[in-house]
């Protein structure tokens, strides 16, 4: 995808210095393509603490790497993740630990908002609960046609507030309300069909289709991306007067970078650009 050096690694994220724990989720880079795996099928990839920690230590670590274009969240095994690990929610753990499970979601999908590169969620599976406000935080979300989605945390006594959260701003109120207070899934269809994810193909084309939205982000300008990323979610809750006044600086602005320059004339040249991928 990239005329840059490739430097296939993989960083493993354990908590907690002299721990011995084997890292829930693990990092992996080639072609400028960052993979973040969630990597714990025992609990069905649940949303631990441990496990919020590492998935946002290898984003927040990683994606300033000039090298990286995008980072494609996905997971190990059938369930892409069953949503907040419960165990960490019974009563005996008290008031405390629950807000701080809970916050420490909220600065995961901030996290993933705000990072300058499209995080891509690549679903095999189920995605329950936080699992699924996991995908609905994604920039862009691809699945497989046997894939599922749901937040059946009423069913346990504990209603999906904040995976509704996600949830109601990706699909119409109607289909949300659905999912949420009936707690029955939806299929791979469906979720397409309500704006849940952004594509839905056969098992056995999913990296193929993945791979195709990576090389058509890598092909372009980083900065660019970065840059109209940014406004992408400045100009959401905006009234469309304000979007447009503040979109047209922003044009302006991205006209006036180096990559914004090398467009253009590449265009009136009639050639491949050659992007800088400087600021």
């Amino acid at each position: 995808m990239l005329s840059t050096t490739t430097r296939p690694f993989r960083m493993l994220c354990q908590l907690g210095v002299g721990t011995g724990r084997r890292a829930l989720s693990t990092f992996t880079h080639q072609d400028g393509v960052g993979t973040v795996l969630l990597d714990n099928e025992k609990t069905r990839n649940s949303l631990s603490l441990d496990m919020m920690n590492s998935i946002l230590r290898n984003i927040v670590e990683n994606q300033n790497n000039p090298e990286l274009r995008c980072i494609v969240l996905t997971a190990k095994g059938r369930v892409f993740s069953a949503g907040h690990n419960l165990k960490e929610l019974t009563p005996e753990q008290g008031s405390e630990a629950h807000l701080q499970v809970f916050r420490k979601c909220s600065e995961l999908i901030d996290a993933i908002r705000s990072a300058p590169i499209p995080i891509i969620a690549k679903v095999d599976g189920l995605a329950a609960a936080a699992g699924c406000q996991l995908v609905a935080s994604c920039d862009i979300a691809v699945c497989s046609d046997t894939s599922s989605f749901s937040t059946p945390g009423a069913s346990f006594g504990i209603f999906c507030s904040t995976p509704g959260v996600a949830v109601v701003r990706a699909v119409p109120r109607m289909k949300a309300a659905y999912m949420l207070l009936t707690g029955l899934p939806i299929d791979a269809k469906e979720a397409l069909d309500a704006g849940l994810v952004s594509k839905v193909v056969p098992q056995d084309r999913l990296d193929d289709e993945v791979s195709k939205i990576c090389n058509a982000i890598a092909s372009k300008s980083r900065p660019v991306i970065e840059l109209g990323k940014r406004f992408f979610y400045e100009q959401l809750p905006l009234d469309v007067k304000t979007a447009y006044a503040r979109g047209e600086q922003v044009m302006v602005d991205n006209l006036a970078t180096k990559d914004g320059c090398e467009g253009i004339r590449s265009f009136v040249e009639k050639r491949k650009p050659k992007w800088s991928h400087e600021g």
